[in-house]
C-alpha cells in the first residue's frame, strides 16, 4: 500500500491557509497513493483555546476532508479540535474515500501544556480495517505510553494490527524520545510504524516552540525505511508490503508470548 506523509508548516489557528496548503500538496500526489496522513490539529496547530477553534460534525474542516477524499480518491488521517456538547476533544478522523469516517479521541493528554484542562481524554482505542490492513492510529503524546499501543497476541480475541500511526506536534527539544520510541513501538509490536510530525514554530502557553519534522516510517524490525528532512515541508511517500510483515511474524512469532491484560477506562 502506498502512503503519503504530509510534513507541513502549520499557521497558528489559520484554518483557511492550512486547508489551502494541504490541498495544494494533495493535488500533487500520484494516483497510486491510497492513504494520506496529516499532522495533529493540522488545521490550527496544537491550540489550548478550543472554545475559539473547535468544530463539530457540521464544521468546515470535516466538510473539506470529505470533499478531498472523494475528489482525489484517497483516504485521510488527521486530527482537529472537536466540540461535542460542552466538551472538547483532540479527535482523530480516519476518512474513507466514500466520505464515511471513524474517530479516535486522544487518550493521553499533555498535562505539561494543560491539555487536560481544556480537552477530555478518550477511552477507546481504534483499529481500522482498510484494504486488507489493520491500522491503529494514535496521537502525539500517546507515543510515550506503550501499554496503550500494545499489539495483541495471535491467541487473543482481537487480531493484531499491522500499522501503527502517530500524528503529532512534537517539539524539536524532545526529538530523541520521538526517534527512539517510534523504533521501540515497531520492534515490540512487530508492526510497521509511521510518525508524522509538523514543522515551523508556534506560540504555546510556555512560549515559542520549534518543530523540526523528522517524520519517518519504520519497518516491523525497527529499521528506518524513510525519514523526512529537518525544518522544512516535505511529502514523504512510501510503499508498505503486508506479505513480508506476515511472513516475518510467522517465522519469528514473539507476539505469541505477549502478556494478556485489560485496560480500564479512565
Amino acid at each position: 500500500m502506498q502512503i503519503a506523509l504530509l510534513q507541513i508548516d502549520i499557521i497558528k489557528e489559520n484554518k483557511q491557509a492550512n486547508l489551502q496548503r494541504a490541498e495544494e500538496l494533495l493535488a500533487g500526489l500520484s494516483q497510486e497513493v491510497r492513504l494520506v496522513i496529516l499532522p495533529e490539529m493540522f488545521n490550527t496547530g496544537f491550540s489550548m483555546y478550543p472554545e475559539r477553534i473547535a468544530e463539530d460534525e457540521n464544521g468546515p474542516t470535516l466538510a473539506w476532508l470529505i470533499t478531498m477524499v472523494k475528489k482525489y480518491k484517497i483516504s485521510i488521517i488527521c486530527s482537529i479540535s472537536y466540540a461535542y456538547m460542552k466538551y472538547y476533544f483532540n479527535r482523530l478522523f480516519f476518512v474513507f474515500t466514500d466520505g464515511s469516517y471513524q474517530t479516535y479521541d486522544k487518550r493521553h493528554l499533555f498535562h505539561y501544556l494543560k491539555e487536560d484542562e481544556h480537552y477530555t481524554a478518550g477511552t477507546k482505542r481504534l483499529i481500522v480495517d482498510y484494504e486488507d490492513w489493520r491500522i491503529c492510529p494514535q496521537i502525539c503524546y500517546d507515543l510515550r505510553f506503550p501499554v496503550w499501543s500494545r499489539n495483541s497476541s495471535p491467541k487473543a480475541a482481537e487480531k493484531p494490527y499491522d500499522l501503527l500511526i502517530y500524528i503529532a506536534n512534537w517539539p524539536s527539544m524532545r526529538m530523541q524520545p520521538w526517534n527512539l520510541l517510534l523504533q521501540a513501538r515497531a520492534i515490540e509490536n512487530q508492526s510497521y510504524v509511521i510518525g508524522l510530525n509538523r514543522t515551523s514554530t508556534d506560540l504555546s502557553l510556555t512560549g515559542e516552540r520549534s518543530f523540526s519534522g523528522e517524520s519517518q516510517v519504520i519497518d516491523f524490525k525497527g529499521n528506518i525505511m524513510a525519514k523526512a528532512a529537518l525544518h522544512k515541508e516535505e511529502v514523504l511517500v512510501v510503499d508498505l508490503d503486508l506479505q513480508s510483515l506476515h511472513e516475518y511474524r510467522a517465522n519469528f512469532p514473539v507476539l505469541m508470548d505477549g502478556d494478556e491484560f485489560t485496560i480500564e477506562n479512565i
